[in-house]
C-alpha cells in the first residue's frame, strides 16, 4: 500500500539532514520514525487498558494492594530475599 506524507520544507530538510549524518536515506528515517512512534502509542494505549481493567476489578472486587505492601515488594526486587507479589486483600 502506497502511502505519501506531505511535511513542510523546513522538516524535509531536517530529515535529509539527519539522513545524510546517519548515511541512510530520507525514507529510511522517516519509516523508522513511524514505526518508533506507532510502537510507542501501542505501548501507551496498553499500559491505559491494563489501568483501567485494574481499577474496574477494584471497583468491582475492593481487592487491593496497599502502596506500603507495594513498596516493600519492589525493595526486595535483585535482592536474596526477593519476594513473590503479594496477594490482594480486600
Amino acid at each position: 500500500m502506497a502511502t505519501s506524507v506531505k511535511i513542510d520544507d523546513e522538516l524535509k530538510g531536517r530529515v535529509q539532514q539527519l539522513a545524510n549524518l546517519r548515511r541512510r536515506s530520507a525514507h529510511w528515517i522517516m519509516r523508522e520514525a513511524i514505526q518508533q512512534y506507532v510502537e510507542r502509542e501501542e505501548a501507551r494505549e496498553h499500559f491505559k487498558q491494563e489501568a483501567m481493567a485494574s481499577w474496574e476489578a477494584y471497583q468491582e472486587t475492593g481487592r487491593h494492594l496497599n502502596g506500603e505492601e507495594l513498596r516493600a515488594w519492589l525493595k526486595s526486587w535483585g535482592t536474596e530475599g526477593e519476594a513473590e507479589l503479594p496477594e490482594c486483600h480486600d
